[in-house]
């Protein structure tokens, strides 16, 4: 094996194994940021060494004695924490005794401890950005400059996020446990809100030159996969997952073969990932078997199921569609959730019965920049035959939004609609 494949599987173990060598850790050294270093010096001796030595047969257990020896090399050169350092350096040396073995060393507690890491990660003492950049970080393996690149960000920026989110959580004490009672369903849902924003943002990203960032919606899907791993009675986790990947599910038939965006109801649903499709409704049973269909999550998955399960958009049941979105109005009201029934409306019962739910909606100050409002307003206008206004209504939502790929299909709308009202050239 050359030194480019070592690296290269190196990355890939890295990948596989970050965040569990990270979590165990953290139970250790209880810092999140000495952690982390940690097991980035284990890596760079990774490095230097598998390529001469060869990868190990346990490469995630290797790095996680090396990390474990690290931490105890580091303790004892630190003066000012030398109390810590005995105590540390006994519990590690005890676990070491009992645990001959590199597989055991890893596995210790695993589970739990990446449990920890999750809600550590996601703990509402941190910004939204701070959640989503050090979860990505931390849970994901990514280096700061693909957290950057993700999201269309300055590397300083997204470093000096984590750096700052590590230091908030040392600084707050924020202990490395699964919260209990009552503050399980706050904490729980701010860990679901992070990695649904890396989704959204990998499945229709918000800015640049690419309708879609797949890497987001994979590594998120991941994480979402080991949340309902390792909290497996939670209907929401599953939820969740059921959304993520019904709506995966879809992405080869989303953008064309030159990357313009493809409209739900003008794609080929052949293309659709049966596979993810099947994972996704296996998912929502489960949630619905722990009593989710009261959750938001497991009601947007109902909702995509709905699509999910239509050959054609002309036999989508757009009723219960409608009855979902009425249900997860009551249960999550907001704006969005309301443009979203207007859209099932118009679908169940005609564009002029959606049209009077959306104009309502035209006064909502929180949407006021927000671009599917005059595309939703623009496309039910034109099924309207009112030419003229759709087309002013999509290139209004052409200069809000600021992906590039979207702001040209609206752009085209505006123009079929500028042909459309055009009065045909005399014989």
């Amino acid at each position: 094996m050359t030194t480019s494949d070592t690296h290269r599987a190196i990355d890939a173990v890295w990948r596989i194994e970050s965040a569990r060598i990270i979590a165990g850790l953290t139970r250790i050294v209880r810092d999140v940021g000495v952690a982390e270093e940690l097991a980035q010096d284990a890596l760079v001796a990774a490095l230097k060494q598998w390529p001469e030595s060869g990868i190990p047969d346990n490469p995630g257990a290797w790095l996680m004695a090396t990390a474990k020896h690290r931490a105890i090399d580091t303790f004892r050169r630190n003066k000012r924490l030398e109390r810590k350092h005995e105590e540390l350096g006994r519990e590690l040396q005890v676990q070491e005794m009992a645990v001959p073995d590199f597989d055991a060393a890893l596995d210790d507690k695993i589970g739990d401890d990446l449990l920890r890491l999750v809600f550590i990660s996601c703990h509402p003492v941190l910004s939204t950005d701070a959640r989503v950049a050090l979860t990505l970080r931390l849970l994901g393996g990514l280096t700061s400059a693909e957290i950057a690149r993700a999201f269309l960000a300055p590397e300083p920026t997204i470093a000096q996020r984590i750096v700052r989110a590590k230091r908030t959580l040392s600084e707050a004490r924020v202990p490395f446990e699964v919260p209990r009672g009552p503050e399980l369903a706050a904490r729980l849902s701010s860990v679901l809100e992070v990695i649904y924003l890396v989704f959204n943002e990998g499945y229709s990203a918000t800015s640049g030159g690419d309708w879609m960032r797949p890497a987001l919606c994979e590594d998120a899907l991941r994480l979402g996969r080991i949340l309902a791993e390792l909290a497996s009675q939670e209907s929401e986790v599953h939820g969740l997952v059921a959304l993520m990947e019904i709506q995966a599910s879809r992405a080869r038939a989303r953008v064309s073969s030159t990357g313009e965006p493809i409209l739900l109801f003008d794609q080929n649903r052949a293309h659709w990932d049966q596979l993810l499709i099947r994972r996704g409704l296996a998912a929502l049973e489960r949630a619905e078997r722990l009593g989710g269909m009261r959750g938001p999550y497991a009601l947007q998955a109902a909702i995509a199921a709905c699509h999910a399960r239509a050959l054609t958009p002309e036999e989508t049941d757009w009723p219960r569609i409608v009855a979902l979105y009425e249900a997860l109005a009551r249960l999550a009201p907001s704006p969005v959730v309301e443009l979203n029934r207007a859209v099932a409306v118009a679908m169940a019962s005609g564009p002029v019965a959606g049209l009077e739910l959306v104009d309502a909606l035209t006064a909502e100050p929180s949407l006021a920049g927000y671009h599917l409002l005059p595309s939703v307003r623009g496309d039910l206008l034109k099924k309207l035959g009112r030419f003229g206004e759709a087309r002013a209504e999509f290139a209004r939502a052409a200069t809000l939004t600021r992906n590039a790929r979207e702001r040209d299909l609206l752009l085209d709308r505006a123009r079929e609609c500028a042909d459309s009202s055009a009065p045909a050239e005399e014989p």
